[in-house]
Formats: structure tokens, sequence, C-alpha cells
């Protein structure tokens, strides 16, 4: 297996396995818009010995109470569900934040299970006085600074591009 920053050729199995992975097409069209929109800024592939696409995570830019701070939305986030509970979703999120950080991002927030990001190392976005955009999801919504500082005199709504509105 081997995990990496996804490449064009990637598209056409990342679609194919956020269709299965969900059972449904909002998350293969999400990406697929934030993608034809140029509001992709990081796309990690888990691919198997064939090549195919077995794991993704997408990453977008997000608006800290309407400013660009540098921060990003983790979403979606599929690994085949045959291969679910071997680690490759925390190493798709951990490959993730390593180039985020190297790309000089300051934070990454993520609509999710806290017991499962919370291993990874994200905390509540509340805590921080960081609101979520969708109504009754604060308890799901948390961050993960990247930056020393990304935290500092920073509070409100954290909203996600475009695309996600539709969805």
């Amino acid at each position: 297996m081997l995990i990496r920053v996804e490449i064009p050729v990637d598209a056409a199995g990342i679609d194919s396995l956020l269709r299965r992975a969900f059972g449904r097409d909002d998350e293969a069209d999400l990406v697929q818009q934030l993608r034809e929109d140029g509001l992709l800024t990081l796309g990690i592939v888990a691919t198997d010995d064939e090549g195919g696409v077995v794991g993704y995570a997408a990453f977008s830019p997000v608006e800290v109470a309407g400013e660009d701070r540098q921060w990003v939305g983790l979403a979606p986030l599929a690994v085949e569900e045959e291969l679910r509970q071997q680690g490759i979703g925390t190493k798709l999120v951990y490959e993730g934040l390593d180039a985020l950080n190297e790309f000089g991002y300051a934070a990454v927030v993520v609509l999710g299970d806290p017991a499962w990001y919370g291993r990874l190392g994200f905390t509540p976005a509340a805590a921080h006085q960081l609101h979520c955009p969708w109504p009754g999801a604060e308890a799901a919504f948390q961050i993960y600074p990247l930056a020393e500082q990304a935290l500092a005199d920073v509070s409100g709504l954290i909203r996600y591009a475009a695309p996600f509105n539709r969805f």
C-alpha cells in the first residue's frame, strides 16, 4: 500500500471509492465540484499494489470569521469497507497534516467522531470559541492546529467553501 498526494489519474478511482464508501453520490459530487472550482487544497490517496484507490482524504479552504487564515477543512475521508480498522484512515490524515504543515497552513478543522479524531490530536473547536456552520454539530466539530499561534486571537464561525453548502 502506498499513501501519497493524489494525481490527476486518481480522479476516477477517488470518485468510485467515495460512491461505494458512502453509498450515495454526495461526497463524490462534492470532491468533483471542489476540484472544478479550484478549491481542493490537498488530496491524499491510499493505493493498493495495482494502483487502485482504496483510501482518500480531501482538504479544502475554510474561512475563520470571514478571514482567510490559511486554515483547511478535512472532508471527506473514506477507506474501502474491507480495509477499515487497519489504520489506513489514520495514515491518510497524518500524511495530510504533514503535507499541510510543510506548505505553511495553520490549522485543520473537521466534523467527525470526537473519539476517533481525538486520538489523532484534534480537540473540540468550541473550546477555542470556534463555531461550526451546521446547527447541532458543535460536539463533533474539532480542530488541529499546525502552527504554534494558529489559535491566538481567533474566534467565530468557520465557513467552508461554497460547494459544501449544496450538501
